[in-house]
């Protein structure tokens, strides 16, 4: 048995699979811990979710800010954005199911040792904070209030977490750091303009991962998101995202089957399938 994680598809299909076949993967043997941005700015986010959805309880995915909006759009609950490619996953005659089976997942799991998240994992926070509080998304997006979170959940405040912030603004906080966050303060402020690489961090603020303090320094965190960072490798931190739809490299990882073995990286080129930019 194996199990991988997989970094951002973002709607590219024709990739998924030829990664799939790469690794030989069996659904009756192996688990896939697919890291969100399933869909959008590729050609086929119906085809990713069809496939992914196909293999059950062997792909085990988690929400991106991307796979988010989708929701929202698909709901009509957010206009599409220009650069967005999801009028084919709308429009399918799978599409509510699709988007329904999209619902359904998680914005945080734990497993084989590693904390997995989209995006990145507040400084303050915990292991099993982080947990806890991706469940109190999950909770209400699976309700009936799950529309009028989709619409409440944009925008860029509060940056800063409270455990005493409740409502909309307490969950606003959690997605925005569990699937958009890439620079904060010492303290925990996040910040959204900048897109670029690890080293343009903004005067004050650094890596979420680098901040001094960070409890959960000492296990290992898994994310994507972050294609201008790419691949990152530390005994703390595994950045999966590189690039795959701005053509780039789609990349899996194989961890370790026991405490002799070591993380096997497997990277794919990629085409272009969306003009490269500094996009979420």
């Amino acid at each position: 048995m194996a199990n991988y994680l997989l970094g951002d598809l973002q709607g590219c299909s024709e990739a998924l699979e030829r990664m799939l076949g790469h690794l030989s993967f069996s659904p009756s043997r192996d688990r896939l811990y697919v890291l969100g941005d399933l869909v959008n700015r590729g050609p086929d986010s119906a085809g990713v979710l069809r496939r992914l959805r196909a293999l059950e309880g062997a792909a085990l995915v988690l929400l991106g800010n991307h796979d988010l909006h989708a929701l929202a759009v698909g709901m009509g609950l957010r206009p599409a954005r220009a650069q967005d490619t999801l009028q084919a996953l709308c429009h399918a005659p799978d599409g509510p199911d699709l988007l329904a089976w999209l619902r359904r997942q998680p914005l945080a799991r734990q497993a084989h040792g590693v904390l997995m998240v989209h995006a990145g994992v507040l400084p303050s926070w915990t292991s099993d904070d982080t947990l806890r509080l991706a469940g109190e998304v999950a909770l209400v997006l699976q309700s009936s209030e799950g529309p009028a979170l989709l619409e409440q959940m944009y925008g860029n405040v509060p940056a800063l977490w409270s455990e005493g912030l409740a409502g909309w603004p307490r969950l606003r906080v959690i997605v925005n750091a569990l699937t958009r966050l890439r620079f904060c303060s010492a303290a925990g402020e996040m910040e959204f303009r900048t897109k670029q690489g690890a080293d343009r961090a903004p005067a004050g603020f650094m890596p979420w991962f680098d901040v001094p303090g960070r409890r959960t320094a000492h296990q290992t965190v898994a994310f994507g998101h972050w294609s201008t960072l790419g691949w990152l490798g530390r005994e703390d931190v595994l950045s999966l995202d590189t690039g795959c739809v701005w053509g780039g490299k789609l990349s899996a990882l194989a961890l370790p089957e026991d405490s002799a073995s070591s993380h096997r990286l497997i990277q794919l080129d990629c085409p272009v399938s969306c003009a490269p930019g500094l996009g979420d």
